[in-house]
């Protein structure tokens, strides 16, 4: 289980992404809401797989898994890991304390 954040339930993180990420700078209005809401749903799964590693302790497995996480997704991971990396750091933000550890 893992900690409770502001985007709990899992429909509060969606909506917010929804909402924002095409002002996201690595946005590319090529794709859709439907290519980029796979990247967002597994930062979250996975996020809290790994509640206490920083992204980029995990970024190699979360390559990994890409291709299996992504479904319909036309993101391949070299569009979708600024995707997840933002999901990722979103949720760490939300954390109470310094749960990134950086300080913050």
């Amino acid at each position: 289980m893992h900690a409770r954040t502001r985007y709990e339930p899992r429909d509060e993180y969606t909506r917010y992404w929804q909402e924002h990420y095409k002002s996201e700078p690595y946005f590319d209005a090529k794709y859709q809401w439907e290519d980029f809401d796979p990247a967002f749903q597994y930062a979250y799964d996975k996020r809290a797989e790994f509640p206490d590693r920083d992204y980029d302790d995990v970024e190699a497995s979360l390559e990994a898994g890409w291709q299996k996480a992504r479904g319909k997704s036309r993101l391949a991971w070299e569009q979708a890991k600024r995707a997840v990396r933002s999901g990722w750091h979103a949720i760490e933000r939300a954390l109470p304390g310094d749960a990134d550890r950086d300080g913050l």
